[in-house]
């Protein structure tokens, strides 16, 4: 999209973070914001805020369920008649503690409900939408850093699904529609509330996981460092804009491809699945998704 001034964009995860980051962008831009979130108290206090902006419309929406993913839609088409630009942003870092192996079903339904079938949702809700206005448009699914490099958990392997989804919905589009364009945002450390995702998680029965192994306490704390002196949320999401008038698919907000290639070297050259860790841990949370 070369043109964005006017046109409509959904942010999910919009509430907090680098969602909030980009409605604020977008509005900056002279768009129209369709803001949906899980955590109501926060929606109300961002809609209420950004509203000084311009026009901005907030909604309801746990995008794990398509029902209300398919109804955020609806609704987003009713407030400003039309849906031109779909940031599938809201995520979940998880919580339990020690190896994959050691997580209880119920960590993984959450944070891949919300990661992976969060982003399913979207594109099945919303690019028919886009493809049938012939007005062009643009989705851009909010992977990490995470999603790039080895590790990270059952965080990471939510965020690599979401850069391979990514990648077949652009190949995709191309064939299908090229003014419908896709990305992947793949950010480093932000300042966000992602290390609190527990805050909106379902109230489902859980076993108390005791305390955490002292490395893993280590570091958690380090990440909270990390995240808390991290880039700017609206940063990012004059980022996401300008890629998206750019039309580029991988975005990234940290200088850090060396990583990247040393994951492909890995493979390259049948190593062991050793990270380049980013600066200041060992691979365990790659930035954003809030």
């Amino acid at each position: 999209m070369k043109e964005i001034e006017g046109r409509v964009a959904v942010v999910t995860g919009g509430a907090s973070g680098i969602g909030r980051g980009m409605a604020q962008a977008f509005l900056d831009s002279g768009m129209k914001v369709v803001i949906a979130d899980v955590e109501e108290a926060a929606l109300a206090s961002t809609q209420s805020e950004l509203a000084a902006q311009g026009d901005v419309v907030g909604i309801r929406c746990d995008v794990s369920k398509a029902s209300e993913v398919d109804a955020l839609a609806r609704q987003a088409v009713e407030a400003f008649g039309a849906v031109h630009v779909l940031c599938n942003n809201a995520g979940v870092a998880g919580s339990a503690p020690g190896g994959i192996w050691e997580a209880p079903l119920d960590e993984w339904d959450w944070v891949m409900g919300v990661n992976v079938m969060g982003v399913v949702h979207g594109i099945r809700s919303f690019v028919p939408i886009l493809l049938d206005q012939g007005e062009g448009g643009h989705v851009v699914n909010t992977a990490s850093m995470a999603g790039l490099i080895p590790g990270g958990g059952i965080y990471g392997v939510t965020k690599h699904a979401v850069v391979a989804l990514s990648e077949s919905l652009w190949s995709q589009l191309a064939m299908r529609d090229p003014s419908v364009r896709a990305s992947v945002l793949c950010p480093g450390w932000v300042n966000t509330r992602i290390i609190e995702s527990e805050r909106n998680r379902p109230e489902t029965p859980r076993p108390d996981p005791g305390p955490a192994a002292p490395q893993m306490e280590a570091m958690r704390k380090v990440v909270e460092g990390l995240v808390q002196s991290g880039l700017d949320p609206r940063e990012v999401g004059q980022i996401v804009v300008e890629a998206i008038l750019d039309e580029r698919f991988y975005i990234l907000t940290h200088p850090w491809q060396d990583m990247v290639e040393h994951r492909v070297q890995n493979i390259l050259q049948d190593r062991d699945p050793v990270g380049s860790p980013p600066p200041g841990m060992a691979s365990l949370l790659g930035g954003g998704g809030e």
